[in-house]
Order: C-alpha cells, then sequence, then structure tokens
C-alpha cells in the first residue's frame, strides 16, 4: 500500500485528535492526499449541501466536542433540521464532526475508521 497516489480530500482541523490519527495513518502508508484545513481555508461551504444531503446533518454535527459544549442551551435545543444544523455550521466550523473525506470514487465518509479506510485504499 505504500505510496499510493490517490485523488481525495481529507477536511479538518490539524489540531483535532481524531484528524491527527487520520493523517499519520494515511502518512505511515504513504497515501497522499489533499488536507483542507477549516481554520486555514475556511469551511467549504459550498460543499456542505452536498454533505448534508449524503451523510445527514446528524452525522456532521459534532455533539461530543468542547464547540458543542460550550453552546448554550437555547441554542443546542435549537438545532433541529438540516438548515438550523447548516446554519451553527457555517458559523461555527468547529462543530463539524471530523475529519470529513470526499473520496475518489465520489463517496464520503465523516470520523476516522481504519478497517473502513483500508478497505477503501
Amino acid at each position: 500500500m505504500l505510496g499510493i497516489e490517490l485523488s481525495f480530500v481529507l477536511y479538518g482541523i490539524p489540531n483535532c485528535d481524531t484528524v491527527k490519527r487520520a493523517r499519520a495513518w494515511l502518512a505511515a502508508r504513504g497515501v497522499a492526499h489533499e488536507f483542507h484545513d477549516f481554520k486555514k481555508a475556511g469551511l467549504p461551504v459550498a460543499r456542505l449541501d452536498a454533505w448534508i444531503a449524503a451523510l445527514g446533518w446528524e452525522r456532521l454535527v459534532n455533539r461530543q466536542g468542547l464547540t458543542w459544549k460550550k453552546l448554550d442551551w437555547d441554542r443546542r435545543e435549537r438545532i433541529v433540521d438540516a438548515a438550523s444544523a447548516l446554519a451553527l455550521m457555517r458559523s461555527s466550523p468547529s462543530i463539524v464532526k471530523r475529519p470529513v473525506v470526499e473520496w475518489p470514487d465520489g463517496a464520503l465518509t465523516v470520523g476516522f475508521d481504519e478497517a473502513d479506510w483500508a478497505r477503501r485504499l
């Protein structure tokens, strides 16, 4: 699997522990990929609708992270559908569960699952 040249994009934040593990896993296998840093390049707002359509807004909103926990209770309660989740993701990109990966075959995944990634590569 070493030196694999694939055209895919991994979206995330470099200091996110899950993104770090995913990138290290790819690097250890010599898998080239594009990294889109939400902090430097911004959230790809044009991609959010496609992500929501493919994955569902529920999978994209990270309710376990610090960004969610810092939201006031009223704001959390107002995240009830794709439109409200989209508004939240646009205003707080760190709320997006990471990494989001756009694979060469057009598939989308969120999070890091080593076994799944090994099958995809």
